[in-house]
């Protein structure tokens, strides 16, 4: 069980779509915005995990147009948020838009997040504690998984904000917007080849 929450730590630590996004929405739009948007990733992580633990997912993905067809409009929508953050200017986070993305914006990122199949892959068809019972060691994987995955999101959400009041120079505040935008591209490349795999 040890081995499962450190892999969560380090999985979830890294940074990937969804915490970078958060980092990016907590900067441009505060606190309390952020709150929602992290709401909407945890429901939409939660779904995502119910897709791959019952096994929906592997179904969908087990067809070959289909999850090309899906992994294209991921890569697509990741390589867009990417943008926008990397085109951000001289302002961290995201600029264009008059409205903070909430809750319905997150809880559909999950979806299309590959990183999000790929952590949930690993997590849960790895790191077996109770191989004589497969149901409470997934309600407790769950509850574990989701014990660490919140505070990290907070973390990362302070961050964003802490960042979007500093008073950085134009410089460092662009090459920040496109560091984010590089990690996320890297991370989702990676994740990519993992569901290729």
């Amino acid at each position: 069980m040890l081995e499962f929450a450190i892999a969560v730590f380090f999985l979830l630590i890294t940074p990937g779509p969804g915490v970078l996004s958060t980092a990016g929405v907590g900067a441009a739009f505060g606190f309390r915005a952020g709150l929602s948007y992290v709401a909407g990733l945890c429901v939409g992580g939660a779904c995502t995990m119910l897709l791959v633990i019952s096994g929906l997912a592997a179904v969908v993905l087990a067809v070959p147009w289909l999850r090309d067809a899906l992994l294209f409009m991921s890569v697509a929508y990741l390589c867009y948020l990417a943008w926008r953050i990397a085109s951000a200017g001289a302002r961290i986070g995201f600029t264009a838009a008059q409205r903070p993305l909430g809750f319905r914006n997150a809880f559909t990122l999950q979806f299309i997040n590959p990183k999000a199949y790929v952590v949930a892959t690993t997590l849960f068809s790895g790191f077996a504690f109770m191989p004589d019972a497969p149901l409470s060691e997934t309600v407790i994987k769950l509850v574990l998984f989701n014990i660490i995955w919140v505070p990290v999101h907070l973390i990362w959400l302070g961050a964003g904000v802490r960042l979007g009041s500093l008073d950085l120079p134009q410089r460092t505040q662009r090459a920040i917007n496109i560091g984010m935008a590089a990690a996320m591209l890297i991370v989702v490349a990676i994740a990519v080849l993992g569901l290729r795999a």
